[in-house]
């Protein structure tokens, strides 16, 4: 695997700060511009360069890297072609586990090539898309060129396989800080048609409310769905040591607080450290409860009828 470029010297050519800015891949245009067609056939014949594609060549003869393989699917795409979705997202810092196709976005109404049978043996597949509206805002500086973050996460969750990846993919970028629930409505005020439209405003809203977990989320709507106070989200609390805690769900009120656990709850560790949080919660002189995230989803009226219990008893009367 070829070393990282270092940066050029001052003294560099055109071609070298080219090859910087694109990982050491060109179009075949781009390297017959610069070297004739003479000179880039000198080079892959021996040896030093070799072309991977029809149309791209890569400038050393070691296997492509995953950000080399981003370059070749954006100049494949053509000149305008920016990286898209969650593709454009992960390479904004978002961390999310799902695997998929490299995903590019072309603005405006060209056609774009089917790249199916051009790409090398060792890429990745690619999902080419196209948009007729990408204002200045929704562009983000980088290498390759990309979508805001914003508007990845929109496309990324209009683009999901079902609903619940796309209430995941926006979920997952409010709780990580990469984008605020305000920037995603503002970025949905410009795609009125995009996919899941209704869904990904709902997520973003219940994100601005504090719930920051596919979980939560899908709490909150229940809550709302029977009519049951709204709880507030991610409250802090010190524990007997001193150390900050967030309460999922807690109703201040009712002094009831409402643990929902993901699937990490499971480890041994965190089972302990859950039963120690669980007895300063009860030790303080509050009610709680604990749901799997699972049951939320997929038990709903159990959660409903303990939840309405535990108010209850608590003083609240619906």
């Amino acid at each position: 695997m070829p070393l990282p470029r270092p940066l050029p010297s001052p003294y560099a050519d055109d071609l070298d700060w080219l090859l910087f800015e694109q990982s050491g891949v060109l179009t075949s245009a781009q390297a017959v511009e610069r070297l004739g067609r003479s000179g880039l056939r000198r080079r892959i014949d021996r040896g030093q360069w070799r072309r991977i594609c029809s149309g791209v060549v890569l400038t050393h003869n070691g296997p492509l890297t995953a950000g080399q393989a981003l370059w070749v699917a954006v100049l494949l795409a053509g000149p305008t072609a920016l990286l898209g979705g969650l593709t454009a997202a992960r390479e904004g810092g978002l961390r999310f586990t799902r695997s998929g196709p490299v995903q590019v976005l072309v603005p405006g109404d060209r056609q774009y090539p089917d790249l199916r049978r051009r790409l090398p043996l060792d890429m990745p597949a690619v999902v080419v898309r196209r948009t007729s509206v990408l204002p200045d805002d929704h562009r983000q500086v980088g290498r390759p060129m990309r979508t805001s973050m914003a508007r990845s996460l929109v496309d990324a969750a209009g683009w999901a396989r079902s609903d619940d990846e796309a209430q995941a993919i926006v979920a997952a970028g409010c709780q990580q800080r990469r984008v605020t629930p305000a920037q995603i409505l503002a970025v949905l005020h410009w795609l009125p048609r995009v996919r899941r439209r209704r869904l990904i405003r709902a997520a973003a809203v219940d994100a601005g409310g504090g719930a920051t977990a596919l979980s939560e989320i899908d709490f909150i709507r229940l809550c709302r769905r029977h009519r049951l106070p709204l709880p507030d989200l991610q409250q802090q609390r010190r524990d007997r040591s001193g150390r900050v805690r967030y309460l999922d769900a807690y109703w201040r009120r009712w002094r009831l607080h409402v643990e929902i656990d993901g699937a990490h709850h499971m480890d041994v560790r965190e089972w302990a450290a859950d039963m120690r949080r669980q007895n300063d919660v009860w030790i303080a002189g509050d009610r709680i409860l604990r749901f799997p995230a699972f049951v939320v989803r997929v038990r709903p009226a159990e959660v409903v009828d303990q939840l309405r219990a535990a108010l209850r008893a608590a003083g609240w009367s619906d």
